[in-house]
């Protein structure tokens, strides 16, 4: 499916890079959502502000009609859905499938999300803070990663995450890799040949699919998350299930190292 001709879409992802996926999770997971329905789009850095609010990625559609902008992916694709530009990739799932699908979802983006918050925000903060405000001065940089940091904590306490020691943090974040690694590999041993491979085993891909992907790419990039890196590293299957949507999606892209 693709847009109508009168429709702009533009993607704010919070880094000024062109040609490369970007630390967020959250865009790529949109990224991929788009390239999976065939739909064209352009992507631009954003405003610090929306990057301290945590409304990233944001996005706008332009149409004949006015200009509209949502602050958050999944709110995103649900309007391309309901206004008929994008097609809904769980459509033919079972209830009980769709469930499953949307567990998987809420596993990584709420829960491990959060965990990796700690790991990014709290034990490499410096990393963190540099490149995701490397556009502003030294100073000004210092003053808005105190901002997300005690952001961070506030959200790790609210949830009762920030009980947990780091190793109970980093044992949690390994278990759900784990969990996706095995999950992955039941549906790698399915495939033929060297096309996309999804989550579930199936011929094309669910909504997770593209959640799955984007949270493989950030860990695979992210040098503010080297426990991550090194524990997705370590999976050949999950890094060869990010490689094959790679290839089929994003060949523009810049492959990580």
């Amino acid at each position: 499916m693709s847009t109508t001709p009168m429709s702009t879409i533009t993607v704010f992802g919070g880094f000024p890079e062109d040609g490369q996926y970007v630390w967020s999770p959250f865009v790529t997971k949109l990224e991929a959502r788009l390239r999976f329905a065939a739909i064209p789009y352009r992507v631009q850095a954003g405003s610090i502000p929306n990057v301290l609010q945590g409304k990233i990625p944001y996005v706008t559609i332009e149409t004949a009609s006015g200009k509209e902008t949502f602050a958050d992916s999944d709110l995103a694709i649900k309007e391309l859905i309901c206004s008929g530009r994008m097609n809904y990739l769980n459509g033919d799932l079972t209830g009980t499938e769709k469930l499953q699908d949307l567990s998987l979802q809420a596993l990584l983006e709420d829960k491990l999300y959060t965990f990796q918050g700690y790991e990014r925000w709290v034990a490499n903060y410096t990393v963190m803070r540099d490149k995701t405000f490397e556009s502003v001065p030294l100073l000004m940089r210092i003053i808005l990663g105190k901002v997300m940091y005690k952001k961070q904590m506030r959200t790790l306490k609210g949830q009762g995450m920030g009980k947990f020691t780091p190793d109970e943090n980093l044992e949690i974040r390994r278990e759900i890799w784990d969990m996706l690694a095995q999950t992955i590999e039941a549906s790698y041993v399915m495939c033929r040949g060297e096309e996309p491979f999804w989550v579930w085993g199936g011929d094309e891909p669910t909504e997770a699919d593209a959640v799955v992907f984007g949270f493989i790419i950030s860990g695979l990039i992210c040098k503010a998350a080297p426990q991550t890196m090194a524990y997705i590293k370590n999976r050949p299957v999950l890094v060869q299930y990010a490689r094959r949507i790679h290839d089929a999606y994003f060949p523009d892209y810049e492959l990580w190292d």
